[in-house]
């Protein structure tokens, strides 16, 4: 079995109620809406990728604000044969940041194909990946150590 480990930053921008998402095509093509951010390049520090992270994929400017926390994730990814499957470890940074230039538009070749700000309150509704509850998590209680106490996060849409 393969191992991979990703190392990526995410940023949580609130503003007037609103978050920042990005849409990602998703898997079978099916859109789901993400965290704006993605994964570190080989020598860059995690602070410099959720800043490029967030300029390529919204057209955002922005100004770390705070550390939120670490999510850890750890699955294995199915293949076409046994020695194909894929033990996958993932370890996102997630940080708080504000908006301090440039003008929202989409990705285009990249990860995303659009970037919004939704209201906070829609977001239970929304189509999205886990890490956004996660990271709404964090933004909301703030933990010391940077870690949710362990508890189930709210259902899905694209569950089940």
């Amino acid at each position: 079995m393969r191992r991979k480990l990703r190392v990526a930053a995410y940023a949580v921008c609130v503003r007037d109620g609103r978050i920042l998402l990005a849409r990602s095509p998703g898997p079978g093509g099916v859109p789901e809406w993400v965290l704006p951010g993605g994964g570190m390049e080989h020598g860059e520090d995690p602070y410099d990728t959720v800043r490029r992270e967030l300029a390529e994929e919204t057209g955002y400017r922005v100004e770390v604000t705070g550390l939120l926390g670490i999510d850890s994730d750890r699955h294995v990814r199915p293949g076409g044969r046994p020695r194909r499957r894929t033990d996958h470890h993932g370890v996102r940074i997630v940080y708080e940041a504000a908006v301090v230039g440039g003008e929202l538009r989409y990705e285009v070749g990249g990860s995303t194909d659009l970037a919004a700000w939704q209201d906070l309150d829609a977001v239970p509704a929304l189509r999205r990946i886990r890490l956004v509850d996660v990271a709404l998590r964090l933004w909301r209680e703030r933990p010391a150590h940077g870690r949710l106490a362990e508890r189930p996060l709210p259902p899905r849409m694209n569950d089940g």
